[in-house]
């Protein structure tokens, strides 16, 4: 089969390498000419903004945090009494190799987390930092620790509906919670499920082309083309080179499905995250001294009325932004991959996935954060966000990269291989995320399967030899589109979710269910 995929997919290569180089030159003005009437229509969609005092807001982060909240709060605030039993079952104290599923919950951890770590811990941050300033720090870890209640709710939802297949395989997510979980409520519930189904699928499917894979792609490929010598580098005005040989190594990883992608992912994400936490733990020790001040300037900052981005609103607005952005809690991708772990207990699920807004943002973010605060963002001062920077991501990732290496000279070229992994890890996972969506809606079967995977790599080669920010824009929206269905089914259905943790932890205390080391 891999060597099917591989003939059809050079097959298909073979005519747009052309295509490729032309687009890379001449063309990008014409696509974005195409596309930015169609991203300006779904942006105002997804992204209208609603007025708080003197500020606008997007509707989709206040749609995500008070989701966040809400759950918080009904869930007994799970992320915290929860998190120690969490930590046991992703290191596999609870795992029973007779239940269904096709991962371990390690595996299905590292497979969520690999589709939202990445360049927005990298270059989002530094944005969040330079317009919010350092108290954008102190609202962004407060927001991630509200998200792991959501990425619990959604989480063991799909796990609850989730179906598996004769041959052993799982589909789950929002797709199969609406669906089937609105079904059970009667009425008309079932009818409005299906169609929140439906659009979730859709969205999720353009947000696998766009923002999963041609956005990673791209910046994978503008950082390879930087630390290769620029306009002088052998890949540039030829990026798609790169994209054919990405394209390549991810067709041959995800045509083996979710088991073949977290023998990927296992081992790109511990190694990277440990990578970077520990250059930044460089960088911090180098400063040690000033480790209090920093903090001092989050704090204070946070609750600064004359604060460089509106004041103490402004702040939070930045900080929520970066966190709901970067863990995408509430979008109901992560439901999608944890689905496939080898349990038959949801509940243990969704605890180890409360476990990914903390480790992506209170760990990660909060990490970036502080060296670019502590090294008064890598030598530049605060100014550099004033300075047009805000529409270009590569030059955010300058700012981060500039932090590093002003103690470690070398961190930079480090930085570039952590971007393209993480692209390449992103890559992967929202290939499966877009798989699933497919199959619900074209069914399943090894045909239906090979056409999206083609078409995923065909998107790789194309991201990585465009520039088109309306081609961009629309596949981040897509992703974001995502939550508006998966939300509202959550509020639905987040009853069955309580019960269900109050008779598991009822069988845990009472031994009913045992460690088994």
């Amino acid at each position: 089969m891999k060597k099917v995929l591989l003939f059809l997919v050079t097959a298909l290569m073979t005519p747009l390498w052309s295509f490729a180089q032309e687009a890379a030159k001449t063309t990008d003005e014409k696509i974005n000419e195409v596309f930015q009437p169609i991203t300006d229509a779904v942006s105002r969609v997804i992204f209208f903004t609603v007025s708080l005092g003197d500020f606008t807001i997007p509707f989709v982060l206040i749609w995500l945090i008070i989701g966040a909240l809400i759950f918080s709060v009904y869930m007994g605030f799970v992320q915290f009494t929860a998190f120690r039993h969490a930590i046991d079952v992703v290191r596999g104290k609870y795992d029973d190799p007779n239940d269904k599923g096709e991962v371990s919950h390690f595996q299905a951890l590292t497979a969520a987390l690999s589709g939202t770590v990445g360049v927005g811990n990298i270059a989002g941050v530094a944005l969040a930092v330079g317009i919010g300033g350092p108290g954008a720090t102190f609202w962004m870890i407060i927001a991630g620790l509200l998200g792991m209640a959501s990425k619990y709710t959604e989480v063991s939802l799909g796990l609850m509906y989730r179906n598996i297949n004769a041959d052993g395989t799982v589909s789950g997510g929002p797709m199969y919670y609406l669906d089937k979980g609105f079904k059970e409520k009667g009425g008309f519930w079932g009818p409005v499920g299906k169609v929140l189904a439906v659009l979730f699928a859709i969205a999720c499917i353009g947000g696998s082309f766009g923002g999963g894979n041609m956005v990673q792609i791209n910046q994978a490929t503008n950082q390879l083309i930087t630390v290769t010598g620029g306009d002088a580098s052998a890949l540039s005005g030829s990026g798609w080179i790169f994209g054919l040989i990405m394209a390549v190594l991810i067709g041959f990883t995800i045509i083996g499905g979710i088991k073949s992608i977290v023998k990927v992912t296992d081992k790109i994400v511990p190694f990277m995250v440990g990578i970077y936490i520990l250059g930044a733990l460089i960088v911090l020790g180098a400063h040690f001294t000033e480790i209090p001040a920093a903090f001092g300037k989050i704090i204070g900052g946070a609750f600064n009325s004359e604060a460089m981005y509106g004041g103490v609103v402004g702040v939070l607005i930045q900080g929520f932004r970066r966190a709901a952005f970067s863990n995408e809690a509430g979008v109901g991708s992560a439901s999608i991959a944890h689905s496939a772990a080898k349990t038959d207990e949801p509940i243990s699920e969704g605890v180890v996935a409360l476990l990914e807004p903390f480790i992506d943002t209170v760990v990660i973010c909060t990490m970036t954060a502080l060296v670019i605060v502590i090294t008064n963002y890598g030598g530049n001062g605060a100014e550099w966000a004033l300075n047009g920077l805000n529409d270009a991501k590569i030059a955010q990732i300058d700012v981060t990269s500039a932090a590093f290496e002003s103690v470690m000279s070398w961190f930079p070229v480090v930085l570039s291989v952590a971007v393209i992994l993480f692209a390449l890890s992103t890559m992967v996972s929202w290939s499966y995320y877009g798989l699933k969506a497919w199959t619900y809606l074209f069914g399943e079967g090894k045909t239906n399967e090979i056409i999206y995977q083609i078409l995923f790599c065909i998107f790789v080669v194309v991201g990585s030899a465009i520039s088109a920010n309306a081609v961009f824009d629309f596949g981040d929206a897509m992703i974001f589109a995502m939550c508006f269905p998966n939300v509202f089914g959550l509020y639905v259905l987040m009853p069955n979710v309580r019960r269900a943790y109050s008779d598991y932890m009822a069988r845990i205390k009472s031994g009913e269910i045992k460690k088994v080391g």
